[in-house]
């Protein structure tokens, strides 16, 4: 079964959950690797839906006769 992809806003909350408990740094080792791979995957994640966000926002502002502001 195929796992969900995540929105934005919750690939955010999972990834703030995630520093949170690398934080508290109580959990046994094996897990917070996973944790921490888990962690870059989203970061990832959100890097490229930023970067499609932003590219949608620049098409708009160029069709309605805009300025982009790189």
């Amino acid at each position: 079964m195929a796992a969900k992809k995540l929105t934005f806003e919750e690939s955010m909350a999972r990834l703030e959950e995630i520093v949170s408990a690398l934080e508290q740094n109580d959990a046994p080792l094996d897990q917070t690797v996973a944790m921490f791979e888990e962690g870059l995957k989203l970061v990832k994640s959100c890097d490229a839906s930023l970067k499609q966000f932003e590219s949608k926002v620049n098409e708009i502002v160029k069709e309605n006769g805009g300025e982009q502001n790189e």
